[in-house]
């Protein structure tokens, strides 16, 4: 079953539709919520809430237009609120590399240890960022959409989204160590 058949069975009520948008997002959708909050209870909750919350409101996704983008929106928007809500963002960077989502298998010994370091040092410098500009970073970044659809998706003026992505790309600069920033050979 393609997204277009999926989006019609779940427009018509039927749950199957969304059993196929759950295969093709979930492991994104739980990506993008950990980095923000993470807290991969937190991630686990806000995206199966936001997969109900996409059946209940399908019909608001204009026809035509693709599901991912809008849903994975969603996601970052409630995990803004839920990490607003809580205040309470701890590092578990262990169980998303378990999961595998952000671990490459086909690499030397040397090369995934060098990967953990660096991925170690971009966990703590993006969670020294405030929520604000981690959202807006990982949508621009992670997620690669444009900064008129992060301003869309934030509910933000393009000049406040402008702003936090310098301010959080100015901040990652001078939290990350020299050899994270410095190209590779």
């Amino acid at each position: 079953m393609e997204e277009s058949e999926a989006l019609a069975r779940l427009r018509d009520g039927d749950i199957a539709g969304l059993e196929k948008l759950v295969a093709l997002y979930q492991s994104q959708a739980l990506d993008v919520a950990y980095i923000i909050s993470h807290d991969r209870t937190l991630a686990e909750d806000v995206v199966q809430t936001a997969f109900l919350r996409a059946y209940e409101r399908i019909a608001q996704l204009r026809l035509g237009s693709p599901f991912g983008p809008w849903f994975l929106r969603s996601v970052v928007n409630d995990t803004l609120k839920a990490v607003t809500r809580s205040h309470n963002v701890s590092l578990d960077t262990e169980a998303l590399e378990q999961s595998g989502h952000l671990v490459s298998h086909d690499r030397s010994a040397y090369e995934l240890i060098e990967a953990a370091e660096t991925r170690e040092a971009i966990w703590d410098a993006l969670d020294r960022l405030s929520p604000a500009q981690r959202a807006a970073v990982v949508m621009r970044y992670y997620l690669d959409l444009t900064d008129t659809e992060v301003a869309e998706a934030l509910h933000a003026p393009p000049g406040t989204v402008r702003r936090r992505l310098h301010d959080g790309r100015r901040r990652l600069r001078s939290l990350l160590p020299a050899w994270v920033l410095k190209p590779q050979d």
